[in-house]
């Protein structure tokens, strides 16, 4: 099907407001937005006079095949959790599980607006084969940290190969990324090997940065600087990276950022969960620095709403820096749409409801009671809205999720393989 219409809706346009008018797509791509051309006929039309239709949201940062451990591990500090329950655990996985989460993650971000994300993991080449089944949109990269030397020989070769596999796969709907997973698990002669990959291959960086105080304390001690200084004098951002969390970062450390087009991924609901901190998002903001939204993994989240980061993150803000002013109902969507496409290196072809823009979307019926009154439907959706409103989510023009139905998954499959595989994971 090359022509769609959203017929006779409101949507979001890029300076935040909703505005009516119909909307036209034509090969993957957003041909017109208002008033539909005369003579222009469409092959689907999609009634949307009581919908709101905005970019789909971009989860930034997320470890899709975590779905299978989705409540397994809470309510424990971030080390404990990790060294205690998530790594052993993760040491059983084999490809097809992560093959499962990941689909079980894609079916849960579809029914929820999201069309595309950035994903660091292992068994990578499994995850890319589930975003080209289902049609998602993905920032792909391999998790990598210190190691024996065979092993993280094998874990670099791991994602070169993924690199070379995949990057611009799918007509483009999926790119890749260098995943060393933060400064104190890949050091710096790790670090090092990283850099010489990335500007060999001319791939750009997805990081763990900054994530909690211990993280920086253990920096100070053992280098004199912070983790953002370390990784930008081993000439880490100089390609372009992608760094997540940022929660303990100094007014050094964002002027470091901000001049190094560094694009951080604010993460508030696993933040809050694991006791990490606040980040200084409108610190960051104002700074002039790129700030997109994820949620993380299932584990420490534990959905993939990315709705919810969308509140939660303007919440946090505000009772961070006690000014119900901060990070308003328009700024913070955008962290979700155009922030999310900076971050994956798409902001020119993604992120907005634009004449040229990829037809990345996602329609929120608007009949429920928590739509009404409608004196602001930019803001509804920031503070009132749910998931649950979601009818459609299209990926390059194509219907994925449709009224409660998967268009390019079963969904029952889906849910009894990865319960299975996570259950027995945790045995």
């Amino acid at each position: 099907m090359n022509k769609l219409l959203l017929e006779s809706g409101k949507y979001l346009n890029p300076s935040g407001e909703a505005v009516s008018g119909d909307i036209g797509i034509e090969n993957g791509k957003i041909l017109f937005c208002g008033v539909k051309p005369a003579g222009w006929q469409a092959d689907e039309v999609i009634d949307c006079h009581n919908s709101f239709t905005t970019p789909g949201f971009v989860n930034a940062h997320t470890h899709a095949a975590m779905t299978l451990f989705r409540s397994y591990a809470d309510d424990m500090a971030l080390l404990d959790w990790l060294q205690q329950k998530v790594w052993p655990a993760e040491a059983k996985l084999v490809a097809e599980d992560v093959y499962w989460g990941t689909q079980l993650a894609i079916a849960e971000m579809l029914a929820s607006g999201t069309t595309a994300f950035a994903d660091m993991y292992f068994f990578m080449d499994q995850v890319a084969k589930a975003c080209m089944e289902t049609g998602m949109r993905a920032s792909l990269s391999r998790g990598l940290i210190e190691a024996d030397g065979p092993q993280q020989d094998q874990r670099f070769e791991e994602n070169e190969q993924l690199f070379v596999d995949y990057h611009g796969a799918a007509d483009g709907r999926i790119t890749v990324m260098l995943g060393p997973h933060a400064p104190y698990t890949c050091p710096p002669e790790c670090m090092k090997k990283v850099v010489a990959m990335a500007e060999r291959l001319g791939a750009e960086i997805h990081v763990h940065l900054a994530e909690t105080q211990w993280e920086v304390d253990q920096s100070m001690k053992k280098y004199g600087k912070s983790p953002v200084a370390v990784l930008n004098e081993l000439g880490v951002f100089e390609r372009g990276a992608m760094a997540a969390h940022c929660v303990w970062v100094s007014p050094e450390d964002i002027e470091i950022l901000a001049a190094k087009k560094v694009r951080v991924v604010h993460n508030p609901a696993s933040n809050m969960k694991l006791a990490s901190g606040a980040a200084p998002v409108a610190a960051m903001l104002a700074a002039g620095v790129t700030v997109a939204l994820g949620t993380d993994g299932a584990t420490s989240n534990n959905n993939l709403d990315m709705l919810e980061e969308v509140r939660l993150a303007s919440f946090l803000q505000k009772l961070n820096r006690m000014d119900p002013t901060v990070l308003p109902t328009r700024q913070v969507l955008a962290l979700a749409t155009q922030g999310g496409a900076a971050a994956l290196g798409q902001a020119d072809s993604l992120g907005k409801i634009a004449p040229g823009y990829k037809a990345d979307l996602a329609i929120f019926n608007t009949t429920a009671p928590h739509w009404w009154p409608q004196h602001d439907l930019a803001s509804m959706l920031a503070y009132a809205a749910n998931a649950a409103d979601v009818s459609h989510t299209l990926v390059d023009g194509r219907v994925l999720y449709r009224n409660g139905e998967f268009t390019t998954l079963d969904i029952e499959k889906v849910k009894a393989e990865a319960g299975a595989r996570g259950l027995r994971l945790v045995k």
